[in-house]
């Protein structure tokens, strides 16, 4: 039986603990100020990012990993004696990582390697390499497995609410005055996945109000289904993520354990501290 080697990078949102079981590799995103680079996973997180964002009132940057970042990780599955790679990006509507990933693999003109374009974002990307990464423990080929990532796209849920427009409006994506008026009116954004971005779906008013729109749009989405994987994502906001977790209990049928896991700084940056949200799964 092959040896499969799981990479993926660090927009996935995966848990270091999930990562270490499966032996997942994940290559970081890298947060800009400036002249300075910070590691996502390394020498930075989502805590540190916004300590840096509020004392220096300006949002950094995000680089892709380079297409050598992709390149090492890919010779060393191979002299660690995998025989193929897998390697799920996050999706190439918005980052270059999907591009370098590729790139670097003309480096590799025998090597099996195969490389993934989620779509996704956050543990939707995730739960494309955990589903993988099952799938391959319980004996799966490469084929297999890329079939159940492909199978997946359709039955994954995900939903966002922002309790602030203030990180947005820093960065560009919507003018100040009009953020200090919708966070005056408590206008709370929902986000979801649309056409490979997380992106605006609805204008809330409240923080009450949009926590039960999420749980709402729970159970519409996943509606006949069953729910196979949950992932609770926050940035800076456990506390609320475990909060409507047990919301999202009352209202659906759920008998499995969450993930909750931070957004991590490459998407944390474009979306502002305080973020809760969820991802489903369904059968």
């Amino acid at each position: 039986m092959s040896k499969i080697a799981l990479i993926t990078d660090t927009n996935s949102s995966l848990p270091v603990d999930i990562s270490k079981k499966y032996d997942i590799v994940q290559i970081p995103i890298h947060i800009q100020f400036g002249e300075e680079t910070y590691i996502t996973g390394e020498t930075i997180d989502d805590r540190k990012l916004f300590e840096l964002i509020d004392e220096r009132k300006v949002l950094p940057t995000t680089a892709a990993p380079s297409p050598g970042a992709f390149e090492a990780a890919y010779r060393d599955a191979f002299e660690k004696g995998a025989d193929e790679v897998i390697c799920v990006c996050c999706s190439s509507v918005v980052s270059a990582t999907f591009n370098a990933a590729k790139m670097a693999t003309e480096a590799f003109p025998e090597g099996k390697i195969s490389v993934v374009d989620s779509l996704m974002l956050s543990l939707a990307e995730g739960f494309q390499v955990l589903t993988a990464a099952e799938a391959i423990e319980n004996g799966a080929s490469r084929d297999e497995a890329l079939a159940l990532i492909e199978g997946l796209r359709g039955k994954t849920h995900v939903f966002a609410a922002l309790p602030t427009l203030k990180y947005l409006a820093m960065g560009g994506r919507m003018g100040k005055l009009a953020a200090g008026l919708a966070d005056t009116m408590e206008i709370k954004p929902i986000l979801t996945m649309q056409e490979g971005k997380l992106d605006l779906l609805e204008k809330i008013r409240t923080l009450r109000k949009a926590k039960q729109r999420l749980l709402d749009l729970a159970r519409e989405s996943t509606a006949g289904s069953n729910i196979i994987k949950i992932g609770l994502i926050h940035v800076n906001n456990e506390k609320a993520a475990v909060d409507l977790f047990e919301s999202l209990k009352e209202v659906l049928p759920i008998s499995i354990e969450p993930i909750i896991s931070e957004f991590t700084p490459g998407l944390s940056v474009h979306a502002g501290s305080g973020v809760i949200g969820f991802v489903l799964v369904t059968d």
